[in-house]
């Protein structure tokens, strides 16, 4: 099941989330903000800069804006376990991130967000208080449909 991409936000709609956020709206946050919400999965740094190549932003520039949107919290970064930080737009749902499972195939390396599936950890005694009460990654991991 693939996502489907969100509506390209417009200019004075992506400065007022930066400006919410705290940060200043520049060129580079927009360009980087708007390809994220573009997306239906996360990308990788170097994905980014590939697709950002022809607006005149280098390696660089481009990772000092996914840190500074993700450290206002409106991008999430994410390792799928292949050590390759990979970063999406981080949706809200009443207020709060919007966290998701991803799926990664094993074979072809694929990645999907499975955001119809609820994960969730009631606390027992073999589960610690810090997963209880913090976020929590899951990662799923097998064969996609077009390599099983």
């Amino acid at each position: 099941m693939k996502a489907e991409r969100s509506p390209a936000p417009q200019l004075e709609q992506l400065q007022t989330t930066i400006r919410g956020a705290g940060l200043r709206s520049t060129s580079p946050r927009i360009a980087v903000l708007r390809h994220l919400n573009l997306q239906p999965t996360p990308i990788s740094h170097g994905e980014l800069v590939d697709a950002l190549a022809g607006r005149g932003l280098d390696r660089t520039t481009v990772y000092r804006n996914l840190v500074d949107l993700t450290q206002a919290g409106l991008v999430r970064r994410t390792d799928l376990g292949d050590h390759v930080w990979r970063f999406e737009l981080n949706r809200r749902a009443k207020e709060r991130p919007l966290a998701h499972p991803h799926f990664t195939c094993t074979d072809c390396g694929a990645v999907e967000c499975l955001q119809e599936v609820t994960v969730s950890v009631k606390p027992g005694r073999r589960v610690p208080r810090a997963v209880t009460r913090r976020a929590v990654e899951v990662q799923l991991r097998g064969l996609c449909d077009d390599c099983s």
